[in-house]
């Protein structure tokens, strides 16, 4: 085995697994996800504060007229997403979980931590998306049970799971300052 080689050897649903990868493209791959993922919801987060931030109120976004008039029929969770609509408190966790998730993954930062939000954040957008219950299949608009916000969830459950936040990433550097060292609960929020 060279020494660019590593070999994975696990147990996935009762099964061992192995395999061989490549350390210097897995980085390269790593890297790429975790940008990319952060890149895609920095952009989702900038576009609504801008508008929001905009002088003129009346171009201010807000997550109101979608949860209001735009979640499927048959939802199962239309009642709660009428509940949220015109909440300001929804707005600004939707603008700003966005923009500091996605700032947070591509400087590598608190990787866990912001995987985990955005992670919460997709499942949320996905179960907004639902057109109907368990017994309907759980359509969504482009098929049944899996679309880009599930993608999305996944990659970022993965990128937490692996610390992508090591790989070129502020945690890093961080991982090494003695506030962390000495406290399990910050080590657990790096990677």
């Amino acid at each position: 085995m060279s020494t660019n080689t590593r070999r994975l050897d696990a147990e996935l649903f009762g099964r061992e697994t192995d395999f061989e990868y490549s350390e210097h493209w897995i980085g390269y791959a790593i890297l790429a996800l975790r940008v990319t993922m952060g890149w895609v919801l920095l952009q989702g987060g900038l576009t609504k504060l801008i508008t929001y931030l905009d002088a003129d109120p009346a171009n201010d976004w807000t997550a109101a007229g979608y949860l209001a008039n735009a979640i499927p029929e048959g939802n199962p969770f239309v009642g709660m997403w009428g509940a949220m609509a015109g909440s300001p408190l929804i707005d600004m966790l939707v603008m700003w979980g966005l923009t500091l998730t996605g700032i947070g993954l591509i400087v590598g930062a608190f990787v866990r931590w912001n995987a985990f939000w955005g992670a919460v954040m997709m499942l949320m957008f996905w179960a907004a998306s639902l057109q109907g219950g368990l017994m309907a299949g759980l359509p969504i608009a482009h098929g049944w049970v899996v679309d880009d916000h599930v993608v999305y969830a996944a990659l970022l459950f993965g990128l937490g799971a692996i610390g992508a936040g090591r790989i070129l990433g502020l945690d890093a550097y961080l991982e090494k300052l003695d506030v962390v060292k000495n406290n399990a609960w910050l080590r657990a929020l790096l990677g």
